[in-house]
């Protein structure tokens, strides 16, 4: 009964919209002896290449018996186009505070001076 079943990969993008990407059929063949225990078998598919953007999504695996039907968790891929740069902050905001902490010591100091009058 297990022994024939499909194997199916699709991605859901950000809209909810299911895109197919791959699926066949397999029939195993039970070796003499193995009849009625577990066995665990991998299947590994890449998807290359990422075309674009609209490759953003999850992607996820179903494997489907008869009557039984199991999806994998997924996984979020994101696709960038060519030469994006990451953009940091780092620099920006320490220039930005060090600005503010300068315009509020050279206000306090003012402010001392004018009480001190």
């Amino acid at each position: 009964k297990y022994t024939k079943f499909s194997i199916c990969y699709y991605r859901i993008n950000s809209l909810d919209q299911k895109t197919s990407i791959y699926s066949r059929l397999e029939n195993i063949a039970i070796p003499s002896g193995e009849e009625n225990k577990t066995a665990v078998l991998s299947y590994d598919y890449r998807i290359i290449p990422l075309e674009n953007t609209s490759s953003t999504g999850t992607y996820y695996c179903k494997v489907k018996w008869n009557d039984i039907q199991k999806t994998g968790k997924g996984v979020f891929v994101l696709v960038r186009d060519t030469g994006y740069i990451n953009t940091s902050y780092g620099w920006e905001i320490l220039i930005t505070l060090m600005v503010l902490l300068g315009v509020l010591s050279i206000t306090a100091t003012a402010l001392l001076l004018w009480k001190r009058k």
